[in-house]
């Protein structure tokens, strides 16, 4: 099946993951591969889509393993030779009345919002195709400015995030040393935000960047990613607060999955509403 137009959704087995997987059985022009951590959720979610009258397949991952992720990848280098969208989705947050100690929070999600996110595009990259769109899911707590404790460290943080010459080791290195404060109890002196999310978030939209300076290099012409807000959504992570749909919250991240040939929409950070925002220096638009 090589050069068939495959596209690949993280944890897509329900939430914006699986809206995002609507969309794209919808209207991308090749196969969509729904994968998910839990197996007999991930094929609960193929039914679903087959009773919509969509058609999609499955395979195992698991992005806070970095075997599934060789897995996938061996798999997907063999059956088809390379891929041409991948929307990383898969994430966690831990509720507001979380018991659980900051410094494990810390840990947690970075390890897998930003450090599972990263090493599924280490594995994945190298088997996209010219012309493929990568679209990280962030949120608006990536924004830049929820970098946000006690100045003037926030601002020194901040300016890190921002730098042009940024690296994806620099980044490892700042998220890093969040964790390290958080289980030191100083994180909020240091100029860390009291949410664990919102850092693995700004990460995720620091690496877009990153990862597109790569990819302005790259001899693949026209490799293109983008994070976005995808919206305060009604999920299980929302704790079903969100007053957005599904349907709703897979706009923005389907919108960059299926952006055409030379766009000019390279390393940016958009809205649930497709509109473009400064990520650096904000204001961030309305939450919803």
């Amino acid at each position: 099946m090589a050069g068939k137009r495959i596209a690949v959704v993280t944890g897509a087995n329900k939430g914006i993951g699986f809206g995002i997987m609507k969309e794209l059985c919808a209207k991308f022009n090749g196969l969509v591969c729904l994968t998910s951590r839990d197996e007999s959720r991930g094929f609960a979610a193929i039914k679903n889509l087959s009773e919509l009258g969509l058609q999609a397949q499955y395979h195992q991952l698991d992005i806070d393993n970095i075997g599934s992720i060789k897995k996938f990848a061996d798999y997907m280098k063999t059956k088809y030779g390379g891929f041409d969208v991948l929307v990383n989705n898969a994430g966690i947050l831990y509720k507001r009345d979380a018991t659980e100690p900051f410094g494990e929070q810390a840990e947690n999600t970075i390890r897998v919002n930003f450090t599972g996110t990263l090493n599924v595009c280490q594995g994945l990259f190298p088997l996209l195709r010219p012309g493929a769109r990568v679209v990280n899911v962030s949120s608006a707590s990536g924004h830049l400015l929820n970098i946000n404790g006690s100045e003037p460290a926030a601002s020194a943080l901040r300016e890190k995030f921002a730098s042009p010459i940024l690296t994806e080791d620099e980044i490892v290195s700042l998220v890093n040393q969040f964790v390290k404060d958080a289980e030191a109890g100083d994180w909020n002196a240091k100029g860390w935000p009291s949410s664990a999310y919102a850092v693995s978030k700004v990460a995720v939209s620091a690496l877009t960047r990153v990862q597109q300076r790569a990819f302005d290099a790259d001899p693949r012409k026209d490799i293109v990613v983008n994070s976005c807000h995808p919206g305060y959504v009604d999920t299980d992570m929302t704790a079903h607060k969100g007053p957005l749909t599904i349907e709703q919250g897979a706009v923005s991240p389907s919108y960059l999955a299926l952006l055409p040939p030379d766009t000019d929409l390279r390393g940016v950070y958009i809205w649930h509403d497709k509109q473009v925002v400064d990520w650096v220096n904000g204001p961030t638009p309305s939450l919803y």
